[in-house]
C-alpha cells in the first residue's frame, strides 16, 4: 500500500469550489482501492508550533498500489472537474510513503 498525505491551501473566497471538487474526488477514491483515512480542517488550537502557511486541509489516505493511484489520477469524472481545483487551490504538497 501507498500512503498519500496532502496539506492543501486555498485561494481566499474559493472554499464552497474547493469543496465541490472534493466531493467529486473524494467519492472516487474506492473505486481505484483507495482509502481515505482522515480528512482535517484544523483551527487555530490544532498548532503546537508552525513555521509556514496553515493548511486550509490536510488529507490522509492510501492506494493498495501506485498504478491504483495513477488510475484514480486519471479518472474520467475527476478530470472533467479539474478547473474547480485549479481555480480553488493555491498550492498543496503532497508527500507519499509506504509502511516498513
Amino acid at each position: 500500500m501507498i500512503y498519500l498525505t496532502q496539506l492543501i491551501h486555498i485561494v481566499p473566497g474559493q472554499e464552497k469550489v474547493f469543496d465541490q471538487f472534493e466531493d467529486i474526488a473524494l467519492s472516487t477514491i474506492g473505486k481505484y482501492n483507495g482509502r481515505l483515512f482522515f480528512r482535517l480542517r484544523p483551527d487555530e488550537k490544532s498548532f503546537i508550533e508552525i513555521g509556514t502557511d496553515k493548511p486550509y486541509e490536510i488529507h490522509f489516505l492510501g492506494f493498495d498500489t501506485e498504478q491504483d493511484f495513477e488510475n484514480f489520477k486519471k479518472d474520467k469524472k475527476r478530470r472533467e472537474f479539474l478547473h474547480l481545483k485549479e481555480q480553488s487551490i493555491k498550492t498543496s504538497l503532497l508527500i507519499k510513503g509506504t509502511k516498513i
